[in-house]
């Protein structure tokens, strides 16, 4: 073999070595790479995670502050119900003490009136004062809805009349209000004072039944 057959294989073999070097380095930077590109990929789906689960506590945190304001805003309603309707009872009840000690004032009046049987001159001014008197009382209370409750001829009432006791009477149906000794009063609905009536019932052998709430 000649000495430029051997330089020639020579050569071909440095060459061949040097590609075989190049290669292997080119598959080393190829997994590099890829090595690389899997921890980026890794810290990606680290990150995701993490602001999925980031997200899903603040999900949790915003539904229960929706909860509390909801059951604030509950409380809040029933609050100004509540406050509403304390209001509407002072304005519509206010008056229920003065008017309880004003009835007293009518009840000496009226009393009055039944008293005065003299035809006396001066007798008859106080009694028709007095009258006037009430007339003006009973003006003031129908302006701030003050009723008076004079059942006499009704039926019993319990939840507004108190009997104080009970006669026997063919003439009326049992259970019916023959007398009235005191007018009861109710402010807008609601009974301030009941009335003192007495109420009939069926006379002895009557068949007839008696109510037994009188």
């Amino acid at each position: 073999m000649s000495n430029e057959q051997q330089a020639s294989d020579s050569k071909s073999d440095s060459e061949l070595i040097e590609e075989v070097l190049e290669q292997v380095a080119d598959l080393d930077k190829e997994e590099s790479e890829a090595l690389e590109g899997t921890v980026e990929t890794e810290g990606v789906e680290v990150s995701v995670a993490e602001l999925q689960k980031q997200l899903a506590k603040a999900e949790a945190k915003a539904t229960e502050n929706w909860d509390k304001a909801l059951r604030i805003q509950a409380e809040m309603e029933n609050l100004k119900r509540r406050t509403q309707k304390d209001l509407d009872s002072a304005h519509k009840f206010g008056l229920e003490k003065i008017a309880k000690e004003l009835l007293s004032v009518i009840d000496s009046l009226e009393l009055g009136i039944q008293a005065s049987t003299s035809e006396d001159p001066e007798v008859l001014k106080l009694k028709e004062g007095s009258e006037l008197t009430i007339k003006q009382f009973e003006a003031v209370f129908a302006k701030f809805n003050i009723e008076a409750v004079d059942p006499a001829g009704q039926p019993f009432n319990p939840e507004l009349h108190q009997a104080m006791t009970m006669l026997p009477s063919a003439d009326v149906e049992p259970n019916t209000v023959i007398n009235v000794f005191q007018k009861g009063y109710v402010l807008n609905g609601r009974l301030i004072r009941p009335a003192m009536v007495v109420v009939s019932q069926a006379v002895a052998g009557d068949s007839t039944k008696v109510d037994q709430q009188a």
